[in-house]
């Protein structure tokens, strides 16, 4: 399924002045990791849904997203959303997706209108790597690689793939939608940024499970356009592991090498 259906604002009806539930909605198998669905997928249709209670010009400030539980393909689910403050200036939402009566996935969204400031620190940091021309995509390899790679082009240009033993906790590189979205929307970005290989899998030898316990994206909004089709460089470091999770720190560019992301997750590996 093309990335595009799964995005689509969903049908949300009111269940108070401040919360409104989604009809029933499923993820393919093709979007899945493991026994669960892709979280990027999930944390991005989290925040579609948010998206459709937001009616001004206020853009996504920040994103935050608890993997609570797995969320099963091929099942039906809903999402509810819930307004928790509208200011001036700033609104907060949270969103879970329900399913089976349990929370699987809880995100909580900052919107901010843009606003006149003596501030001003500009961004400055580089990625400095060569743009693809003929990328060195991770490819798709069973047991390994989860189904919904078949989605992303993800060019490697520091790392290993996983479970090769290496001693690199990093990953630089691009990615890019296989199937391009009609247009880059943040939520296409929030589903993208997610998917890349937890950095610590490379240092494994076996195989073993890993995931997201907690996220957290920062949104910068800069005003050159992008395209479905445009390569995003992304760099991820990992600044601590031990006792079986890991905490990583990525940065994200858009073709014009502007900063439009900063991401930080708490992994689990259960090696």
């Amino acid at each position: 399924m093309h990335v595009d259906e799964l995005l689509r604002s969903p049908e949300m009806s009111a269940i108070s002045e401040t919360t409104w539930q989604s009809d029933a909605l499923v993820i393919p198998k093709d979007w899945t990791q493991g026994r669960t669905a892709f979280g990027g997928i999930s944390a991005a249709m989290a925040y579609q849904a948010i998206a459709t209670k937001v009616t001004d010009e206020r853009k996504l400030r920040s994103f935050t997203t608890n993997f609570i539980g797995p969320l099963q393909a091929d099942q039906p689910f809903t999402i509810v959303v819930c307004c928790l403050r509208t200011g001036k200036s700033v609104s907060h939402y949270t969103a879970q997706i329900m399913q089976n009566d349990h929370v699987c996935v809880f995100s909580q969204a900052c919107f901010g209108m843009a606003r006149k400031s003596k501030v001003r620190v500009d961004n400055t940091d580089t990625h400095g790597m060569q743009w693809p021309l003929k990328a060195k995509y991770i490819p798709q390899i069973p047991k390994v690689t989860p189904k919904f790679f078949q989605h992303f082009d993800l060019s490697i240009a520091e790392g290993s793939l996983p479970f090769t033993n290496k001693s690199t906790s990093c990953y630089h590189g691009f990615m890019r939608y296989k199937k391009a979205p009609v247009e880059m929307t943040d939520a296409h970005l929030i589903a993208m940024i997610d998917a890349w290989p937890p950095t610590l899998l490379q240092m494994l030898r076996w195989p073993a499970p890993a995931s997201t316990v907690s996220w957290n994206l920062e949104f910068i909004h800069p005003h050159h356009p992008v395209s479905g089709e445009d390569w995003f460089a992304y760099q991820v470091n990992t600044r601590q592991a031990a006792g079986g999770y890991g905490h990583t720190e990525a940065t994200i560019w858009n073709r014009h090498n502007d900063v439009v992301a900063i991401s930080r997750q708490t992994v689990a590996v259960f090696d």
